[in-house]
């Protein structure tokens, strides 16, 4: 039991140890509170993007999340974050798409840098972790499908806040006033 929460930390240090502090920072520069952001992912990594959404409206920015019934239309200047361990999921892809016809800033966080939703981006956030469809060496992980990249992601997005939280001067205190 113990070996295995091991081998499972060990996974996830080494993926997190290969996120690139530059492209976090190049992510950082292109939020700020004075436009809009839109978030999609679908399935387990669309829950971390949820969350992802939801502390960023606590750190005071202007955030939705699409397929949202209150999701206004997408215009230029807005930010989307598209979030798809694949970089194939064709509902984040079609997402990216459309903002690149509004005129929107793409964000890609993905494992596959070489991928659709990366593809349509000015700004990939790279998380190395094995995604359902790596298989023999490429694989990666002991775990089931995607576990490991939504696991790094969750930690990766939740440092993306803390950062934003540094740079804006947002302390707890404000952020837990913003909380339902």
């Amino acid at each position: 039991m113990v070996e295995v929460l091991d081998t499972i930390m060990n996974e996830i240090n080494d993926v997190l140890g290969k996120v690139k502090k530059e492209e976090l920072q190049s992510v950082i520069d292109r939020l700020d509170k004075s436009g809009r952001i839109f978030v999609s992912g679908e399935g387990r990594s669309g829950f971390s993007a949820r969350g992802f959404a939801m502390r960023l409206m606590h750190l005071g920015y202007t955030v939705f999340f699409v397929g949202e019934t209150i999701t206004p239309a997408m215009e230029v200047g807005d930010v989307f974050i598209g979030v798809s361990g694949s970089g194939k999921s064709a509902g984040v892809v079609n997402d990216a798409e459309k903002a690149v016809k509004a005129g929107c800033t793409v964000i890609a966080v993905t494992s596959k840098p070489d991928s659709p939703l990366a593809a349509q981006s000015q700004c990939t956030l790279v998380i190395p972790g094995t995604v359902k469809g790596d298989a023999g060496s490429e694989r990666g992980s002991v775990q089931l499908l995607s576990s490991l990249f939504d696991q790094c992601l969750h930690i990766t997005l939740d440092a993306l806040c803390l950062l934003i939280s540094y740079r804006d001067h947002t302390a707890n205190d404000t952020a837990t006033k913003a909380h339902w």
